[in-house]
């Protein structure tokens, strides 16, 4: 059995994206950590520094709030715009601390749900691609697109984190620990 390594509130992160070679996609150079339980990592940033696998980085330009899940197959990025609350959702295997950085895989499908609830199922192509590329195996795919019913799930109902208040009393935690 894996025991995911607790975390201080207040400690600063890095967050690891990979792919399913094992190959790395992306590192979130900073986030902190608002909460952590036996289910959900919640950690916040702003003005973070991106890098991608290729070398290119670039800063994200608004407070975020992620949420990782010890058992479901995606990730939530909260992020707070001057018109809305926006998310964007990744299709990921559950998160992992190794002392390092909260790494994850990513399985390519994404989903992004405007301020009004309105959401889009994005790089499905990219999914199609990666099937092949990576040698998906059967129960990676089954369970991805079954995680993505569930996600889509958790959207249509408003389900943490999809309700604006988490995400707004969530920014407040950060805003304290970080003297935003």
């Amino acid at each position: 059995m894996f025991i995911i390594k607790p975390l201080d509130v207040g400690k600063t992160v890095q967050i690891h994206s990979y792919k399913h070679d094992g190959s790395l996609h992306r590192i979130w150079r900073s986030a902190v950590v608002i909460k952590q339980t036996e289910d959900v990592l919640i950690l916040g940033n702003y003005k973070t520094r991106v890098i991608e696998s290729d070398g290119r980085n670039w800063m994200t330009k608004e407070p975020a709030i992620c949420y990782f899940f010890k058992d479901l197959w995606f990730n939530v990025i909260g992020m707070l715009k001057k018109d809305g609350i926006y998310y964007y959702c990744n299709l990921s295997s559950p998160y992992l601390y190794d002392g390092e950085a909260v790494k994850y895989i990513d399985y390519d499908l994404d989903v992004r749900v405007s301020a009004d609830g309105k959401f889009k199922i994005l790089d499905q192509e990219e999914y199609n691609r990666h099937q092949v590329k990576y040698d998906y195996p059967q129960d990676v795919k089954t369970i991805v697109e079954a995680e993505l019913k569930v996600l889509l799930k958790y959207i249509k109902e408003g389900k943490e984190p999809f309700k604006h208040e988490d995400i707004l009393r969530n920014y407040d935690v950060y805003k304290k620990l970080t003297n935003v």
